[in-house]
């Protein structure tokens, strides 16, 4: 693993026009020079001894203090601790990871990803060890501050280079969150030379739609200061994939979109987040494939920049990334299962055998029998999670 290490310190970061006059201390990952004496005082904290015990029952405390002594930067920390972490969580709860597409980038470029979001901490962090392990260097991430608590879980999001993306406030505030995010992300880009990982939408996917929305999109234009083609162009933008044989949380998405089907809101439980941070880390996931998308290129900016209006070129531009996204969706035969199973047909059964149909109605049936409602409701529910990928495949031509 030869990854070439960035230390330049953010007084040596120029900062462009756009990004003055912002304070991005609130959202922004820690400085290099910031991370040393974090990472000491994270290997004292009891929850962090919790995590590395428990991935690594064997390792001592002075084995713990002497990696800590190898980091200078975020960049460091990830290599000291966490590739090995992640990668001891695909093996304990995976049937093996595989990816694609990684000879579409260049080194020298830092990028914009993209992504579907399947699960809170994993789809970001597979990203990372396959970027370390294909040469590259790790990118920013953004994250929602549902996940931002005070202490330990702030600091150790803060050294895996996490940006926190704000959602709470009035219109107004909102705004100006958008605005100070847009500048951080093109600021990061552009000014640090580092790649950002973003999800295409607000949260998980919990119905297995995988669709940028728009929003996200107008935020990342915000800061741009020439034609939305060109800022996009900017940013150079890189769709990309994740695909689970068993979707993270599964039966928690169920309930809640069944909660809400039912009651029209559902209000999470205190640290319900945390759940599912944790539940998608240890649940089993088969299968993982992660594929690098073809990033869009400057013809395709030329044809969006003749479009009559900056919707238009918005919806264009989503277009582009999702039919990406979903051309890059690795199916898997369950996915066929929960078709026919969702419409009572065998339009697919050349794509599975009768004992992977019946070993999925039984992983089904045991995720369904804990909870409470009416069962076919959410079988139709638990179903379309795993059949949606293949008939948006077929909506969008795939």
């Amino acid at each position: 693993m030869d990854t070439k290490i960035s230390a330049l310190s953010h007084k040596d970061i120029q900062v462009s026009d756009f990004a003055k006059g912002f304070n991005f201390d609130d959202i922004r990952a820690f400085y290099d020079e910031e991370v040393k004496d974090t990472t000491k005082k994270l290997i004292m904290d009891p929850l962090f001894m919790k995590l590395i015990n428990y991935l690594w029952p064997n390792v001592s405390l002075e084995d713990i203090k002497a990696k800590a002594e190898k980091v200078n930067g975020n960049v460091d920390f990830q290599l000291q601790f966490m590739h090995g972490a992640i990668r001891k969580i695909i093996e304990l709860t995976s049937s093996g990871l595989s990816s694609s597409g990684f000879e579409q980038l260049d080194p020298k470029k830092s990028y914009l990803f993209i992504a579907n979001h399947r699960d809170i901490l994993l789809d970001a962090a597979i990203m990372q060890v396959l970027l370390v392990e294909h040469g590259f260097q790790t990118s920013e991430i953004t994250f929602g501050n549902n996940l931002k608590e005070e202490g330990f879980v702030s600091e150790f999001l803060k050294l895996n280079r996490m940006i926190t993306a704000l959602r709470d406030g009035t219109n107004k505030e909102l705004y100006e969150i958008s605005r100070k995010l847009s500048a951080y992300i093109r600021h990061t880009i552009l000014d640090k030379q580092v790649s950002v990982w973003i999800a295409q939408r607000n949260g998980r996917t919990k119905d297995g739609h995988d669709f940028t929305q728009s929003g996200l999109l107008k935020m990342l234009n915000i800061s741009g200061t020439k034609d939305i083609a060109e800022n996009f162009e900017q940013l150079n933008i890189v769709p990309l994939t994740i695909s689970y044989e068993y979707e993270p949380c599964d039966d928690m998405k169920t309930n809640e979109l069944y909660q809400y089907a039912i009651h029209s809101n559902y209000t999470k439980a205190p640290g319900e987040d945390m759940k599912s941070t944790v539940t998608g880390i240890q649940q089993f996931k088969g299968k993982i494939h992660l594929t690098v998308g073809k990033p869009v290129d400057p013809s395709e900016y030329a044809t969006i920049a003749e479009l009559k209006n900056d919707n238009e070129k918005i919806k264009a531009l989503s277009a582009i990334i999702d039919k990406r996204i979903y051309a890059d969706y690795k199916l898997n035969s369950i996915n066929y299962v929960a078709c026919d199973l969702l419409s009572d047909t065998q339009d697919f059964e050349t794509f599975y055998s009768p004992e992977i149909k019946q070993k999925f109605i039984s992983y089904m049936s045991k995720k369904l029998e804990k909870m409470e409602g009416e069962k076919a409701m959410l079988e139709s529910i638990f179903l379309k999670q795993y059949a949606q990928p293949v008939l948006n495949k077929a909506l969008i031509g795939l």
